[in-house]
């Protein structure tokens, strides 16, 4: 079921199914990627890993679990409804049958999103309610449309980072500099050739998307994140869109080393009782 929010100026959607954000419209113009056939996807909840770990196999509590998909179980998991209040909407997932046997712990998952004039905060809550320690990524994939405007391209977008950055990536066993101590990121097809643009410990907080023909932006602000990325289908005209990913750390690929999940560095362990508030903020120009 599709549940509704608006201030007068910005009105969002969310869905139970994933608890994901279907719609983010600001003074009529919807900025949110609508699922097309380039990418059936809108906005969803990486939990409890990003990305995968190799063959989606890992080992925890002495035992092996595989995951049935990428990014973890959230986003193709139904969510309950928690609640509506004036200003934000509420989802929480538990532990199930299926769940569990990809990953073995209770949990709690509340997903919030918070509506605030051109903003929304989205809050992801964990809570462990299990009698272990428990141990999981969480991040978020909102895809934004580019073109946002009729008369503007794809090639029209740039990304801009709030400080200087340097981003590089592994091309055929090379390291190939993408950005060199700058904050300015033009958009292209063959940019993402390579999959996403992947920056670990950024010095930036937030990462806007903007356009050379309008003044209209998207900026997402991700005070608590360790990782950010960037990402679009290579190759694929019909993608109109550029995901901009705040994720609490780099992907659990990249902590393959590491086969049990307890031993995973990036992995955020959480002893039973406590919650971990994991938030990011989506402003609209």
């Amino acid at each position: 079921m599709i549940y509704e929010l608006e201030n007068g100026r910005m009105k969002i959607k969310a869905d139970e199914n994933g608890a994901e954000l279907h719609s983010l419209n600001y003074e009529g113009r919807e900025y949110l990627w609508q699922c097309g056939k380039a990418w059936e996807r809108y906005a969803p909840i990486l939990f409890p890993f990003i990305c995968s770990p190799k063959d989606r196999t890992y080992e925890a509590d002495g035992k092996t679990y595989r995951m049935k998909g990428n990014h973890g179980f959230a986003r193709d998991s139904v969510f309950a409804f928690k609640e509506k209040t004036e200003n934000s909407l509420s989802f929480v997932l538990t532990e199930n049958e299926e769940t569990l046997a990809q990953y073995p712990y209770k949990f709690e998952l509340t997903v919030t999103y918070a509506l605030e004039d051109n903003a929304v905060t989205v809050i992801n809550s964990v809570k462990n309610t299990d009698d272990r320690d428990i141990y999981f990524y969480i991040g978020g994939h909102p895809a934004f449309n580019a073109p946002l405007l009729e008369g503007e391209s794809f090639d029209d977008y740039y990304v801009e980072y709030a400080e200087q950055e340097k981003i590089t990536q592994n091309v055929d066993g090379r390291e190939v500099t993408v950005l060199d101590h700058e904050k300015k990121l033009d958009i292209t097809r063959a940019l993402f050739d390579n999959d996403a643009l992947i920056l670990a410990n950024p010095n930036s907080r937030a990462v806007s998307l903007k356009c050379k023909k309008s003044s209209h932006i998207v900026t997402v602000e991700f005070p608590m994140s360790e990782c950010i990325a960037v990402w679009s289908p290579t190759g694929d005209d019909t993608a109109e869109f550029v995901c901009l990913e705040p994720w609490t750390s780099v992907p659990t690929y990249y902590d393959d080393d590491f086969v049990k999940l307890e031993n995973k560095p990036h992995a955020i362990q959480l002893h039973p009782g406590e919650v971990y508030d994991y938030r990011y903020r989506i402003v609209l120009e």
